[in-house]
């Protein structure tokens, strides 16, 4: 059973950690029965209006669940998780919805909506419809951004995963072989280019984050000549 464990909103300016990073932190606490699919950054607005401490992005573990009960013992290490995590002055949010929670349509619609307007906490507890969703300190407004983040999740078309299948483990040149045996797939963006194979080479840049596209970690491509490649993106330095 799939299980969307979201954060949002655990940091403050000029933190040593971002909600981000918490995420990644809390796939090494994860008891057993219970395997990382992944975590994927979900980008929120940036507008006024909207609190944010840099970027505005919140974040997802995709889990694999062997037993329905794991999942309150789960939504407790995550709440455990924030209260050692988060930095004080921020507004942390959980949300933790499994595959077979009802009407998962209005959670997806919820997250699309919260990325174009301003959306409410009384409209992101009706979005879970009865799933988990807790706000852990300040004025609880994490509630919105770790729902839209697993709804956003849960479409299968947002985000860029920043933990998938040791992606962090890769250089900065990879043959697109390696990539597709851990099921990172690697897709042209030109007009007319070819289909990558097996053997080519892809310039990662350094920071290799494929998005969450069709229900599946692609990474985006662009050619660089005969049998080579280069991500579309590349790390930002602010």
């Amino acid at each position: 059973m799939l299980v969307y464990v979201g954060f949002d909103d655990t940091d403050i300016a000029g933190a040593d950690r971002g909600t981000g990073k918490l995420a990644r932190w809390f796939a090494d606490k994860l008891p057993e029965g219970v395997v990382l699919n992944g975590v994927v950054r979900q980008q929120l607005p940036v507008m006024e209006g909207i609190p944010f401490t840099s970027q505005n992005s919140s974040a997802c573990l995709i889990l694999d669940v062997a037993e329905p009960g794991i999942v309150d013992a789960l939504i407790d290490l995550a709440a455990d998780h924030i209260r050692e995590h988060f930095m004080v002055g921020s507004d942390p949010g959980l949300c933790v919805v499994t595959e077979k929670n009802g009407h998962l349509d209005k959670l997806m619609d919820f997250g699309r909506l919260a990325c174009s307007k301003i959306v409410s906490q009384k409209a992101a507890m009706a979005a879970v419809n009865g799933a988990h969703l807790s706000g852990h300190g300040g004025t609880q407004d994490g509630i919105i951004g770790a729902a839209a983040g697993v709804g956003l999740t849960l479409s299968g078309w947002s985000g860029r995963f920043i933990e998938f299948n040791g992606l962090r483990d890769f250089g900065t040149t990879v043959r697109v072989a390696d990539l597709e045996s851990r099921k990172i797939r690697v897709l042209s963006i030109d007009r007319n280019a070819l289909v990558p194979g097996p053997a080519d080479w892809v310039d990662t840049r350094n920071w290799l984050r494929p998005r969450l596209w069709g229900g599946g970690a692609v990474l985006p491509v662009q050619s660089d000549g005969p049998g080579c490649w280069r991500a579309i993106n590349t790390k930002q330095h602010h």
